[in-house]
């Protein structure tokens, strides 16, 4: 059945402090894709569906599959679904993969194809995930003098082994001063995950601003000091 083939459940795991850690889990129904090409593939969309094609993995050949366009619309919606694992159900058999790419039609609301890759456990991955700012309204360099926050990285490619994927790296920026820039090494990533800056050794991740109306004062004072030792000079 095509109806409700796209699920998101809680997984529920005890810490060693009795709490108890929410994990989202995204899981999605596919079905085995037998024809291809241009008019295969437009029929295909006619009747609702995305073609698609799941690839990668040791020794397996790519699989070209077929998904449920409205679901699919929806969950492309969703960040989890972007950046965490998967699971897909092919032929009643489960399969860990990753969303790689999709193609969306130029004006249409049509998702036009889209790519899986087979995830396995012991293979490092790459992938870039979004970073969540908190609380840099409390911050001193925003309550207190009324710095402007500027967020230089929204995402950050990272290397990991597939348990280990976060759906995002969250940074508290309550802690923010003025004229004090925010760093990579200043933070502290999830365990098992290594940031991949691509020769860059510790990018900023946010900028602390001053205030237009503090830095006026100080551009006028600093040209004012020439002036006055003119002014000396001919005396």
């Amino acid at each position: 059945m095509w109806a409700a083939v796209w699920q998101s459940f809680l997984k529920q795991s005890r810490t060693g402090r009795g709490r108890l850690n929410l994990e989202l889990v995204m899981k999605f129904v596919a079905f085995e894709r037998s024809m291809q090409g241009t008019g295969a593939s437009r029929r295909l969309r006619n009747s609702g569906k995305t073609p698609g094609i799941v690839y990668g993995g040791v020794d397996q050949q790519p699989q070209l599959v077929e998904l449920d366009h409205n679901a699919l619309w929806h969950a492309l919606k969703k960040e989890a679904f972007h950046a965490s694992i998967l699971d897909m159900e092919l032929n009643g058999k489960e399969t860990k993969v990753l969303l790689r790419d999709f193609q969306m039609h130029p004006y249409k609301q049509l998702v036009l194809h889209i790519d899986f890759q087979r995830v396995d456990a012991k293979t490092t991955l790459n992938r870039k995930v979004p970073i969540h700012y908190s609380g840099e309204e409390t911050s001193p360099a925003v309550k207190v003098d009324a710095c402007l926050i500027n967020h230089i990285m929204n995402e950050l490619e990272i290397a990991c082994l597939p348990a280990d994927l976060p759906e995002s790296i969250n940074v508290d920026l309550s802690g923010l001063k003025k004229g004090v820039s925010l760093n990579l090494a200043d933070i502290t990533l999830p365990k098992g995950v290594k940031a991949v800056t691509h020769g860059k050794k510790n990018p900023v991740l946010v900028s602390v601003v001053t205030p237009a109306a503090e830095e006026a004062p100080a551009a006028d004072a600093a040209a004012a000091a020439p002036a006055a030792d003119a002014k000396a000079k001919k005396k």
